[in-house]
């Protein structure tokens, strides 16, 4: 259940800084916010607005909040498969993805280019995508990206395996998102809106700038969501291939840094999930833990005091500098004990450590008002960009 910090904001979070708290105040402040901004229990500290968090806004939208991996999220996939089917190792399997999916900061993938071409011929972008974008665009299609973008085999409580992907719209969405924030920084100080943040700008429904902004998110998100099919495909692929049989029975696809036109109530709004998913009634959602820790397939509940809407991970507990600093590449050894990783790369996935984050048991326990877990997922690999 949710505390109510003030009428203007509520936290589900029973894990959360002060820091976090401020920032979130300064966005419930904004005079666009219709209602309170609720605070998922994996809420921590963002660029502008707080990633974790809902925001109900009436005739506006604020590109940050959204953020500049537009559309990111996550993608599960079921398989006919169960675990005393597979090998004795994995090792191979991971050899066979990190060759199948490119990872890391900037890579692309020529293996996936034909696709990538098809979807963008049929998909063209409002914004013109010529040269450097347009080759960004195409070659990163099929890519995982770095940070905590990354690649789970797991397996749930009834022993069938999973496969699970998170990633966004690359390159080209973080280019779209830091153009558009750039422009609404701009604007803001035009107009003199006066804001606490200036990276809290919003474009105005009905203005030229909104228009522009709504067309290259909404396109950014079909990127977003086309990217992750494509490395769910190819990863499928690799995963028949090395075990000799099985079949996908079930894709779930969702985004979590994204926004649209919801009604809540009577009144029309425009709904931002700031690393959160939509969790209305019924809704199917993936929430990963941290690499090394639990994943959790959910059906949502529908509360509204949450706009119909719940975590969208574990959230970061310490920043990337402070994991560095506070943990060793023995930690990070110890907690992925048991699971196929990419050990010789320690060093550089140290930021990404379970301990970085807060523990997912936790943030599940926290939102047991907004979703039902079906299937807990135990990781057997884990494949990181680093």
């Amino acid at each position: 259940m949710p505390t109510e910090i003030n009428p203007k904001l509520f936290s589900w979070a029973s894990d959360i800084d002060p820091g976090t708290i401020r920032q979130a105040e300064r966005t419930a402040r904004l005079p666009i916010v219709e209602g309170h901004v609720a605070l998922m229990p994996d809420a921590h500290v963002g660029i502008g607005a707080t990633v974790g968090s809902v925001i109900p806004t009436k005739g506006a939208v604020i590109p940050s909040a959204v953020g500049v991996d537009i559309g990111c999220g996550m993608v599960a996939a079921e398989l006919d498969v169960t675990e005393d089917q597979l090998p004795d190792s994995l090792d191979p399997l991971l050899t066979r993805i990190e060759r199948a999916i490119p990872a890391g900061v900037g890579q692309g993938h020529a293996r996936a280019a034909r696709a990538a071409d098809t979807w963008l011929a049929a998909h063209r972008s409002a914004t013109d995508l010529s040269g450097d974008r347009a080759a960004k665009a195409a070659k990163q299609f099929g890519t995982l990206g770095a940070g905590n973008h990354f690649f789970e085999f797991c397996v749930d409580e009834r022993s069938r395996c999973w496969v699970v992907l998170h990633s966004g719209s690359r390159g080209i969405g973080n280019q779209l998102a830091q153009g558009h924030i750039a422009k609404a920084r701009r604007l803001g100080k035009q107009l003199e809106l006066r804001l606490e943040d200036p990276d809290l700008a919003y474009f105005v429904e009905g203005t030229a700038e909104f228009e522009a902004y709504i067309a290259d998110m909404l396109w950014a998100q079909d990127y977003a969501r086309a990217n992750r099919d494509q490395m769910m495909d190819s990863a499928m692929g690799e995963v028949f291939a090395f075990l000799g049989f099985g079949k996908e029975t079930r894709r779930i696809n969702t985004h979590h840094n994204f926004t649209q036109p919801e009604v809540h109530a009577g009144r029309r709004l425009w709904i931002t999930r700031k690393g959160a998913i939509k969790a209305g009634k019924g809704d199917l959602g993936v929430i990963p833990g941290s690499m090394g820790t639990r994943s959790y397939i959910v059906a949502g509940k529908g509360n509204p005091a949450s706009w119909l809407s719940c975590s969208h991970g574990a959230g970061r507990r310490h920043s990337r500098t402070q994991a560095k600093k506070l943990f060793s590449t023995a930690d990070l050894a110890a907690q992925m004990e048991g699971k196929v990783w990419l050990a010789g790369r320690a060093r550089a996935l140290l930021d990404e450590i379970p301990s970085a984050y807060k523990d997912i048991d936790q943030v599940m326990a926290d939102q047991a008002d907004l979703v039902e877990v079906l299937h807990t997922l135990r990781q057997l690999l884990n494949y990181k960009g680093t």
